[in-house]
């Protein structure tokens, strides 16, 4: 991948991360003590920070899930419980790592800029998205996964994987790919349409904050995507 442009590689970093590893935690923490950002950008809106900083469960009234629709429900629950489970066998709660950043730079006095679009609007373009084909596929995948879990992941390429690490820019590629091609409305929904939706962010922050050093905390698999994107615009 093409790093980016010197002028903006000078005030823009990203961080990929992954919601459940110590490593992320640790390289937070020295960008922010060794960078010294103006800002922090972080993959959060309002809703997601205020309960990872309060320590709230997200509760889903019968209107929001008519909102979001049922779809969008169902892979909401799916998900956090699969995260909170790989969590407990590392030792570390999903998203810690997106509240270091917010805890952070609160300490050191620097503003936070949550660029992640709304949740509750991702889910609903995942229920409005998702075909009847890769929900098939996602209940086949499950049932593998539970069957035989290795045989899944080495079908997958995953059967190395450290969930204590951030996983390397060639398995991330694998990953994004698999994703892309056996769910590419749920890529584009949770991926593609995010990425696009945090550098309008990113551009709007460079544009507004000149010559500032600005620090963007993204899921691993976001960045590569998102700094592509930055590639095409002339923001400074």
């Amino acid at each position: 991948m093409t790093p980016l442009p010197l002028q903006k590689a000078e005030v823009l970093h990203i961080i990929g991360t992954s919601h459940i590893s110590k490593q992320s935690i640790r390289e937070i923490k020295e960008a922010i003590l060794l960078q010294k950002p103006d800002i922090v950008a972080v993959e959060l809106d309002a809703e997601r920070a205020y309960v990872l900083m309060h320590g709230e469960k997200t509760r889903l009234s019968l209107k929001d899930i008519l909102h979001i629709g049922v779809k969008g429900f169902i892979f909401a629950k799916i998900g956090q419980i699969l995260q909170q489970k790989l969590g407990k066998m590392v030792g570390v709660s999903p998203g810690t790592e997106m509240k270091t950043a917010l805890e952070e730079a609160q300490k050191n006095k620097i503003p936070i800029a949550l660029i992640d679009q709304p949740i509750k609007v991702t889910l609903k373009n995942f229920s409005k998205n998702l075909t009847w084909r890769e929900k098939f596929r996602f209940l086949g995948d499950i049932i593998k996964g539970v069957l035989f879990p290795k045989r899944q992941l080495k079908e997958a390429g995953l059967e190395d994987f450290d969930l204590t690490k951030v996983p390397e820019k060639k398995l991330i590629a694998v990953m994004m790919k698999q994703l892309k091609q056996r769910y590419p409305n749920v890529y584009k929904t949770l991926v593609e349409d995010r990425n696009q939706y945090m550098v309008k962010k990113i551009i709007k922050l460079l544009r507004e904050n000149s010559k500032k050093k600005i620090l963007v905390v993204v899921g691993a698999g976001h960045k590569e995507g998102m700094e592509e994107l930055l590639l095409k615009v002339d923001v400074i």
